[in-house]
């Protein structure tokens, strides 16, 4: 996953309504909810509904399918695992991961060139 995908998936979930929905269509699986469905579930009106599922199918994190007369979103798994997988990259130096109690991995963990950026 490139750095410019990455930048766009986090702006799209640092926003508490775009988690929320994406969370929710997660929740939701391959089946994937209608705007209706999840405007109701989210108590989230349709035209701020819309502007959010808009910037998450930006950022790739959503697909959209139309079914008949209704549009169906689904979490974008790939993009998300991706994602994920980009975030935990070469994570405690390739050694089993620290518990939650454990300090985070060592900045020497980092790239030279991200070292510098850390610190």
């Amino acid at each position: 996953m490139e750095e410019t995908d990455v930048v766009k998936s986090l702006a799209a979930l640092a926003q508490q309504v775009r988690l929320r929905v994406f969370r929710a269509l997660v929740v939701a699986g391959t089946e994937g909810l209608t705007p209706g469905a999840l405007g109701e579930s989210l108590e989230i009106a349709g035209t701020s509904l819309s502007f959010h599922l808009k910037e998450l199918m930006h950022a790739g994190l959503i697909s959209q399918e139309r079914d008949g007369r209704n549009l169906i979103y689904r979490a974008a798994f790939a993009q998300m695992n991706g994602l994920l997988a980009y975030l935990t990259d070469n994570c405690c130096q390739g050694e089993a991961c620290l518990d939650a109690t454990a300090p985070s991995c060592k900045p020497a963990s980092l790239k030279p060139s991200l070292r510098r950026k850390a610190a």
